[in-house]
């Protein structure tokens, strides 16, 4: 008789009861004049309506990062759910803060961002679809941006704005290769001033970067109004501030800037907001949201995108440095299948049990590991367990772990839920480094130099020899530093299958170089972005998107969704 097939995120998520968003709220001490809800089970959250804060305590912030993906995936979000529904069962008042899904990978290959299995937050299939509206207003407000400064230079350019030098691009919220480099304005004299222009993902975006850093609305105005968005003739730099657009920008942003709260299967309050890439841009989920959920619980646990190379650091230097907060403890995440393929086993052969791949990967593990100590936090492993690991693997790990004196857990949140009991041990490893001394530093100190401070994270995170700038990221370094900008911190963009800039490259290389192509100053978001390898600020859809396994029924039901 054959095993029964397992059952889909979706359908695990269909068979849910979900409680009243007024319900969830009410537990979570959210006054109902600070709710607007979206339907029956989502809602945002106006922070101002949460009565004084001050003398009011913070509660203490739970990293969750990973060892370097692979295609095999890690489930990191799916630990981040687990991890927080075995934290509310232990007694802990707790609060769940993740960013958004982009609609783009979703209909690629890469999936969702609400968990999987027994640990998602719900209602997954509106989260991943649309939700709340916010990466719309987002796209609405970026491209409002340009469509004013398009028809600034056509109307006279008083300004004076060189429309070579324009630097800020439309964004849409899909992945469409199509359009990373197009021109506009052709037609005649009436259809505006034809230049080249060029698409990003809507996640890629300033606006985006700008949404999840802002404390709130009043700074949300201010950093729109920094933002750079190219050069005059002169080549000055042209801030959205001189062009007065930050209010009507700001004004399509007001009712987005506000979290979403939703929750898990289990019932643990979670608010979904803001969605940065982490290999493209800083990948941390709004300030506002870890900010009100520190507000309203004793331990939030967040996640920072893809491994502690990218998500991770970026949190570390230069949101919770923004946001004048640390995290309490950081757990990585790690799993079977993935050290296996650091260790050069292909995927089609990670299903067979193979501890001699675990002892050539686990050095992909072991820098990560070693990453987050270098931030004054020594962190907890969490094994994502799948069904086809074994026992002696799982073992191997954890003695590896025990070894090199880091706490580690195995957790199946993805079968058993963390309100079940599939994170229980890794909550109370997690509980303990909570209360454990902790001596918090970003990696950098914001006086160096700019080449300095991405040689710092090359080297010290990357594991790199040395660092090359093209000619064009050298002339931006001078134009950097004339401008007043060399104090930003750095925000890197690589591939987020590799410490190095080449994609296949894995384990933990060394004896490399990092070259940085391009530099980006974001002086709205306020960190540059250094551009290297091959990473693209506009994904494209892979040979088989999975978009053409989804589809709606008649009565509106979707399938294919994960």
């Amino acid at each position: 008789m054959s095993a029964p097939t397992p059952l889909s995120d979706l359908e695990i998520a269909r068979r849910a009861t979900l409680k009243p968003i007024t319900e969830v709220a009410l537990a979570a001490g959210i006054p109902g004049e600070a709710l607007e809800l979206y339907g029956n089970y989502k809602a945002k959250i106006d922070p101002a309506k949460l009565g004084p804060e001050q003398g009011q305590p913070r509660g203490k912030v739970v990293l969750v990062s990973a060892m370097s993906p692979t295609p095999a995936g890690e489930g990191k979000s799916t630990v981040t759910v687990g991890l927080g529904d075995a934290l509310a069962k232990a007694g802990h008042r707790t609060m769940i803060a993740l960013r958004e899904p982009s609609l783009g990978p979703i209909l690629g290959m890469k999936g969702g961002a609400t968990g999987g299995g027994y640990s998602q937050v719900l209602p997954m299939d509106q989260i991943n679809l649309h939700f709340t509206g916010d990466f719309h207003a987002i796209t609405s407000a970026n491209n409002a941006l340009m469509a004013l400064v398009d028809n600034h230079i056509y109307q006279g350019n008083a300004l004076g704005i060189d429309p070579r030098r324009l630097t800020f691009r439309r964004v849409l919220d899909m992945n469409d290769r199509a359009l990373r480099q197009i021109v506009i304005g052709l037609g005649g004299p009436g259809q505006g001033v034809p230049r080249e222009d060029g698409f990003d993902i809507t996640v890629a975006s300033e606006v985006m970067a700008v949404f999840c850093l802002a404390t709130d609305l009043k700074d949300l105005k201010r950093r729109l109004s920094r933002i750079t968005f190219g050069y005059t003739y002169d080549k000055q730099p042209v801030t959205v501030g001189q062009l007065k657009a930050e209010g009507a920008m700001a004004m399509m942003l007001k009712d987005a800037i506000k979290p979403n709260l939703v929750q898990t299967i289990a019932g643990t309050p979670a608010l979904v907001h803001g969605g940065p890439f982490a290999n493209i841009a800083h990948g941390c989920n709004s300030v506002i949201a870890t900010q009100t959920a520190r507000r309203l619980a004793d331990v939030v646990v967040t996640e920072a995108g893809f491994g502690s190379d990218l998500g991770a650091e970026k949190f570390m230097d230069i949101k919770a440095r923004s946001a004048g907060f640390a995290p309490s403890a950081i757990v990585v995440v790690a799993t079977i299948r993935a050290l296996k393929m650091h260790g050069g086993v292909p995927r089609e052969e990670l299903l067979a049990p193979n501890v001699a791949a675990l002892q050539e990967g686990v050095a992909n593990l072991e820098r990560h590991v070693d990453n987050a100590a270098k931030f004054g936090i020594t962190p907890v492993v969490g094994i994502n367990r799948f069904s086809t690991d074994t026992d002696e693997e799982v073992d191997w790990v954890l003695e590896w772990c025990r070894q090199k004196g880091v706490e580690a857990a195995s957790a199946d949140v993805w079968g058993q839920g963390g309100g079940g009991d599939g994170g229980d041990e890794l909550a109370a490893k997690v509980a303990q480094a909570i209360n454990a001394e902790q001596n918090f530093s970003p990696l950098y100190d914001l006086d160096l130099s700019v080449d300095k401070k991405i040689e710092t994270v090359a080297q010290q995170i990357y594991g790199a020899d040395h660092v090359e700038f093209s000619t064009l990221a050298k002339h931006r370094l001078a134009e950097i530093e004339a401008n007043g900008w060399g104090k930003l911190p750095v925000c890197m963009a690589k591939t987020q299958y590799s410490f190095t800039d080449d994609a296949t490259r894995l384990g933990a290389p060394t004896g490399f170089t990092i070259t940085v192509r391009e530099l980006i100053p974001k002086t709205g978001a306020g960190f540059i972005v250094a551009l290297t390898g091959a990473v693209m600020t506009m994904p494209g859809l892979p040979k088989e998107p999975a978009a053409m396994r989804m589809d709606v029924n008649d009565d509106g039901e979707i399938t294919g969704l994960f």
